[in-house]
């Protein structure tokens, strides 16, 4: 067996794991891995901010399902990452971030830019670790990628101090390879269980979460519910994991990012078959109102995720894909068609505007025209704040890993860095960033990024020139306090902002200029090979219909017949 700088054999590890491109920022406690890296077939891309890098490599994981990987150095490169890291553990993606250190015997010593980032990250990691001994490199780095991807993913962070990343190592990667990672299979007696629960329901839902589309179990989730003529309804990080013009598609359910028609369904149903979902609060509101009349079935490869929020009726501990495949082989179709009816009437009946052609623009015509315009292979990537809310509401996906979202922690400035991480694992695919004026500028220096390596995608910017969600939040204060950003008064120019980035941009102040600017920004990108930017000025008051509950709604946006339909044949 060779001995080999031990850097060299973690580099090997990562080829050999499917990653083909790293994010990062190279400094001196990192340079031994970097060293390694250059002669690799590893592209690598030199990002502005950890935390861009961070995301970068988080919107990749989300894309190809692999594991994403970004690099700094010591000291505040790894405190720029937590952010980062807090959003890949929240939304179970899995990621490695590998940090600098200073040299092992000047850790006690406070050494420049020495910062014990292991504890730091412990509470937003499955795993933190500082490699201690050069034998011990490669085996650190294959046990980091088994954790990230095993049960519920999620990211790792590896700390690496200089005097070890200079050492050797005893090496042959003829004889190394990833280790295998366990796909729990559910009890028969659960799964005998739970049909026989769906079964005995007139009217129930199975509810997608995010954990359907890390399986890849899309197609699973299809065939049972067209089995059982049972409709489908996502969660804002299960969008895509079924189509939205399917004839069992019923909505969203929620209090920010959902559907009218779809909360009509929900507070209809007598079951819900949960796959994948967390019971974020977002989407519940009130548990009571959510839980009254409705028996569910919680299903999750993660133990402990089965009865955090609330205890469900039944509880299946298992992976989505084979979980839904045997529910499939035990699936008798019900009479339901009266139910699928009255979902098809809810949507029929229950949908919000978009076809306003007032000015200033209204959020939901913004929507409308990305719906129309782009096609269904398209990745849209968008963050938080009310563009992120009317997303949910408008925008229409049909398939897995085309709507990425940083749903739980919801970082500002995410879908820049993230959007370029998708683009790299995708280049064929068409990317689109639906951002606000706002988290645009927490981590717009990432733009120069794409331009540079001549990484294409096309940005629509939602501007109200306010905080939106901030001030919508501040209304029953009776207060508008902090909030006006004052554009044209010392404020961003995007459009300056983007030229100067070299990249194209253009402003939209009419409703009706709004599909020819998506058209000129997706040929330009194509063509040029660099972000372009449409910036489309929205009514500066507009606000997302939500509420504290899903009762809430009914103040906002009344429903007719929900819970008192005649189901009595």
């Amino acid at each position: 067996m060779n001995r080999i700088p031990c850097m060299e054999a973690v580099v090997r590890v990562l080829e050999s794991e499917g990653v083909d491109t790293v994010f990062g920022i190279p400094g001196a406690a990192i340079l031994p891995l970097y060293a390694a890296l250059q002669h690799s077939s590893i592209k690598h891309i030199t990002v502005r901010h950890e935390e861009g890098g961070t995301h970068a490599a988080d919107g990749w994981a989300r894309a190809t399902g692999n594991v994403g990987v970004t690099i700094g150095t010591s000291g505040p490169a790894g405190t720029n990452m937590i952010t980062g890291l807090y959003t890949a553990m929240a939304d179970s993606i899995p990621m490695i971030c590998v940090t600098g250190q200073a040299a092992s015997g000047k850790l006690h010593q406070e050494a420049f830019q020495a910062v014990d980032i292991v504890e730091i990250a412990k509470p937003v990691t499955k795993w933190a670790v500082q490699l201690k001994e050069p034998g011990q490199a490669p085996w650190i780095f294959r046990e980091a990628f088994r954790v990230a991807r095993s049960g519920r993913p999620g990211p790792v962070l590896i700390d690496l101090p200089i005097d070890v990343q200079r050492g050797t190592c005893l090496y042959d990667p003829e004889l190394d390879a990833p280790l295998p990672v366990e796909e729990p299979r559910p009890l028969a007696s659960a799964i005998r269980r739970a049909a026989e629960m769906v079964q005995q329901a007139r009217r129930p839902l199975i509810l997608a979460g995010g954990g359907v589309i890390i399986a890849d179990a899309a197609q699973e989730l299809r065939e049972l519910a067209e089995a059982l003529r049972v409709p489908v309804q996502v969660t804002l990080m299960g969008k895509g994991a079924f189509p939205e013009d399917h004839e069992l598609f019923a909505g969203m359910a929620g209090i920010q990012t959902q559907t009218r028609w779809g909360n009509a369904a929900f507070l209809d149903s007598d079951l819900v078959l949960a796959v994948g979902a967390r019971f974020g609060d977002r989407h519940t509101g009130d548990l009571d109102v959510y839980r009254r009349g409705r028996t569910f079935i919680h299903v999750d490869i993660e133990p402990t995720q089965i009865g955090r929020v609330f205890e469900p009726d039944l509880g299946v501990v298992g992976h989505a894909r084979p979980v839904l495949a045997e529910l499939r082989k035990h699936a008798v179709p019900g009479d339901r068609e009266k139910w699928v009816r009255k979902i098809g009437e809810y949507r029929r009946t229950l949908l919000r505007r978009d076809d306003f052609d007032e000015v200033p623009i209204k959020p939901p015509r913004v929507f409308r025209e990305i719906n129309e315009f782009f096609g269904r292979d398209t990745t849209f990537v968008t963050a938080i704040g009310l563009y992120q809310i009317w997303s949910g509401q408008f925008q229409t996906t049909f398939l897995p890993r085309r709507y990425l979202v940083c749903g739980q922690a919801g970082p500002l400035g995410w879908e820049i860095p993230a959007a370029m991480g998708v683009k790299c694992a995708h280049p064929e695919r068409e990317v689109v960033v639906v951002v606000g004026d706002y988290s645009f500028q927490f981590l717009m220096e990432e733009v120069a990024v794409a331009a540079q390596y001549r990484i294409p995608f096309v940005i629509v910017m939602i501007n109200n020139e306010y905080l939106g969600l901030i001030r919508q939040a501040e209304i029953p204060y009776d207060m508008n306090y902090a909030v006006d950003l004052h554009y044209g008064e010392g404020g961003i120019d995007h459009v300056k902002a983007m030229e100067a980035f070299g990249c194209p941009a253009r402003r939209v102040d009419l409703p009706g200029d709004i599909a020819g600017a998506l058209s000129w920004a997706s040929a330009t990108a194509h063509r040029e090979g660099l972000p372009v930017l449409v910036e489309v000025m929205v009514e500066r008051e507009a606000n997302a219909a939500m509420g504290a509950s899903l009762d809430a709604i009914r103040e906002f946006e009344p429903l007719p017949e929900l819970v008192t339909v005649d189901w009595s044949d």
